[in-house]
């Protein structure tokens, strides 16, 4: 059984945030204009989990290398990155992650009707096979830190050892993410425009070139 855990609830994006979104100023000429083109690229402005993690100025960066190693720069298909980021934002009540990841997974090619089973689990007959595999693996790695004999055997046949790694460093990336967001408290973002500017769509045309599905290697 999958749960959160009610002894220590999520700050609810109700209340302010334990730790507010840097200025331009206060997170440095760089950092910001960094988040500001991961926000167009997104359609919106500079998210706040990047304002917020750039307090932070020496870490950001690598970080930044990091995740965008695994996303959008992984070699598993985009939308089994996506299914395994929602699950993990559904295990750890992440509201923000979830919400962030809702629209990133629709663009990967992820139904509504996906993302609402995301929800109900591994079990739910609607899923293919590998897709069941890896919630149930984003489910083993969140309550044993660890993937079990059988579900390693199940994994195996159809996936390279890159693969595999990539999988468990998804996910615990992803929970390390959730346990931070959800500890200082950042708030949603607000919606995109309708209309993106000239700029913005430029910028997103780039990215979409950059993040086209790759083929995988075994």
């Amino acid at each position: 059984m999958v749960f959160v855990s009610d002894k220590v609830a999520p700050v609810s994006s109700a209340h302010p945030p334990r730790i507010a979104p840097g200025t331009r100023e206060e997170v440095g000429a760089l950092n910001f204009g960094l988040a500001r083109l991961i926000g167009a690229a997104a359609g919106g402005g500079p998210p706040n989990v990047f304002t917020t993690l750039a307090r932070h100025r020496t870490l950001f960066r690598p970080w930044l290398r990091f995740a965008g190693a695994l996303m959008p720069g992984g070699s598993l298909p985009r939308e089994e990155t996506e299914l395994l980021i929602l699950r993990v934002a559904h295990n750890c009540g992440c509201d923000y992650e979830w919400h962030h990841h809702e629209r990133l997974g629709r663009d990967a090619g992820l139904s509504s009707a996906d993302i609402e089973r995301v929800r109900r689990g591994p079990a739910d007959e609607g899923w293919q096979p590998e897709h069941s595999l890896l919630l149930r693996a984003a489910d083993e790695l969140h309550e044993q830190r660890t993937l079990s004999d059988e579900l390693w055997s199940a994994l195996r046949p159809s996936r390279a050892d890159h693969e595999l790694i990539e999988i468990c460093m998804l996910v615990g990336h992803y929970e390390m993410l959730a346990g931070t967001l959800n500890a200082i408290g950042v708030q949603p973002d607000a919606p995109p425009p309708a209309r993106p500017s000239l700029g913005v769509r430029l910028v997103q045309a780039v990215a979409r070139r950059r993040t086209r599905p790759k083929e995988r290697k075994r």
